[in-house]
């Protein structure tokens, strides 16, 4: 190997995305800690969240805003709906579209829920600035959109 060759882990570029993996993982494993009273994990939460601000969003809709297959939908939401947390009803435009709601109990786990995430990352981010918060995620925001438009992922 070539003494001047930089290794990826020398890399700034690199350095930064190792980082904001192994951040993301601790804040899933911390999530999902801290959800674990409510039976529910973070998948689950994103679904409810979800359903909670796009009220009677298609299934189709719903895996493309969480980045993922109908197959991984296909097996949450019945496992969802039968806890009593969402209904999926036909479209009355089109019977072949199912809508997902939440019901009563999903919305109230779903309040509860949303409080513990929130504190959570309030708990965690409280000693970063505003202003570095919002450039965080400033970048994501531009990485997720480079992303899409180059056809790396689904959108």
């Amino acid at each position: 190997m070539n003494k001047n060759q930089v290794l990826p882990w020398d890399h700034p570029r690199f350095k930064s995305w190792i980082a904001v993996g192994r951040a993301c993982q601790l804040m899933q494993q911390a999530l999902t800690r801290a959800l674990s009273g409510l039976d529910i994990k973070p998948p689950h939460l994103d679904i409810l969240v979800n359903l909670y601000r796009f009220e009677g969003i298609s299934q189709q809709e719903l895996a493309r805003k969480l980045l993922v297959g109908r197959s991984n939908m296909s097996m949450l939401l019945p496992q969802m709906e039968k806890r009593g947390l969402l209904e999926r009803r036909p479209d009355p435009k089109d019977k072949r579209v199912l809508r997902l709601y939440l019901t009563e109990s999903g919305r109230e786990l779903t309040e509860r829920a949303m409080v513990i995430q929130t504190d959570l990352i309030e708990k965690t981010l409280s000693a970063t600035p505003i202003e570095d918060c919002l450039a965080m995620a400033d970048n994501m925001e531009r990485l997720i959109a480079r992303l899409q438009r180059e056809g790396v992922v689904d959108e």
